[in-house]
């Protein structure tokens, strides 16, 4: 009886903390200020430093992602790292200057020309042509490389879409053989035959041909031909007069077979055997059956 107690004691409490859980999850979830939009962040932020922004928080976006910052970079400073990094790299105090090129000697001439006026100098120089070289005459080799190349002798060109015909032909005249050609067949009025007509009777009368009666006669069958069996035959008189043996009448009687209402009817199928209500429960059944403390 002591343990039946406890077990019904333990059994309420179970039952008391799952309803205290469902009450718990029952709760709606409460929403979060990261979920609001520019509308509900209106309030003032309270920083960590102590300082606040009347600002909201998601500036840029939708509400759901990083914070953008509105930064003033006129009124930065770069800090002393930056600024030694942002100097430029000094020679080598044993550092020479390289001779002059002859190809950069009027560098600074060819920088301010027009060419040059928005290029950092390095592309290939653009020189002025001397006065003797412009009256100068070219060279037969020199016309010959400037001819343009010649299309093969088997070239044709292109040939026009739309066919031009000649004047001669617009001016022809048609044959007598053409004309006569021209003109549409000519097909009798009538009358023709009725598609019903009397036989003679001369035709009537005709016999045909040996070859004829030769030609129209079917063809036969083979000598070794079998014709098909009837698909119903008469039985025989001692077939009709034959008896069963026992074994052919125990095989010919149909199984019968409950039908499943009465197969799946059981009236006493919640009734519990007497057997079963005087048992006693055994000591290990008692302990598996109790809860598990957590």
């Amino acid at each position: 009886m002591a343990a039946m107690a406890e077990v019904k004691v333990e059994y309420e409490r179970i039952r008391q903390s799952g309803r205290d859980r469902y009450k718990d999850l029952s709760r709606p979830k409460e929403q979060k200020i990261e979920w609001w939009t520019n509308v509900g962040l209106s309030k003032r932020i309270h920083f960590q430093t102590g300082q606040s922004s009347g600002r909201p928080l998601f500036y840029y976006s939708c509400g759901r992602a990083s914070m953008v910052w509105e930064l003033k970079p006129l009124q930065q400073q770069a800090n002393v790292r930056v600024q030694e990094l942002s100097r430029s790299k000094e020679l080598h105090r044993d550092h020479r200057e390289n001779r002059e090129n002859v190809y950069w000697r009027d560098y600074y001439k060819y920088i301010q020309q027009r060419e040059y006026l928005y290029s950092c100098g390095r592309n290939t120089p653009i020189w002025l042509v001397g006065k003797g070289a412009q009256s100068a005459e070219d060279r037969p080799r020199t016309r010959q490389l400037a001819e343009p190349k010649q299309p093969p002798k088997e070239y044709e060109g292109a040939r026009q879409i739309e066919t031009i015909i000649p004047k001669p032909a617009l001016k022809g005249e048609p044959s007598e053989r053409t004309q006569s050609l021209s003109f549409p067949k000519k097909r009798p009025e009538g009358p023709f035959r009725d598609p019903v007509w009397s036989v003679p009777v001369s035709a009537k009368n005709a016999s045909a041909t040996e070859r004829c009666a030769e030609l129209a006669r079917s063809k036969s069958t083979p000598d070794s031909y079998q014709k098909p069996k009837d698909e119903m035959w008469p039985v025989s008189k001692a077939a009709r007069r034959a008896t069963a043996t026992p074994r052919v009448d125990e095989l010919s009687k149909p199984i019968v077979r409950a039908s499943m209402d009465h197969v799946q009817f059981n009236p006493d199928a919640f009734l519990v055997k007497e057997t079963a209500l005087k048992g006693v429960v055994p000591k290990r059944i008692e302990t598996l059956s109790r809860p598990i403390d957590r």
